[in-house]
C-alpha cells in the first residue's frame, strides 16, 4: 500500500493509522504503538508522533505502507 504526502512534509504516526483505517481510533493507534506492534523502517517504533516522511515504510498489522 502506499501514501502520498500531499501539501506536506510529513504525517504522524498515529494519525496515518487512523487516516488508513487500520485502526478504530486515535486511541488505539497509540496504544497500538505504545505496545510495540508498529515498524517503521523495520525497526519497532514507539513514538506516538514520529513523523513520517517520504521514503519511509510502516509495517503494520501484516500491511506495509509506503510514504511516498
Amino acid at each position: 500500500m502506499e501514501f502520498e504526502l500531499i501539501d506536506h512534509e510529513y504525517i504522524q504516526l498515529n494519525q496515518l493509522l487512523k487516516l488508513l483505517g487500520l485502526v478504530e481510533s486515535g486511541g488505539e493507534a497509540n496504544q497500538r504503538i505504545v505496545d510495540g506492534e508498529v515498524k517503521v523502517n523495520k525497526v519497532v517504533e514507539y513514538q506516538k508522533r514520529k513523523k513520517l516522511r517520504a521514503g519511509d515504510s510502516v509495517n503494520f498489522n501484516r500491511q506495509i505502507i509506503i510514504i511516498k
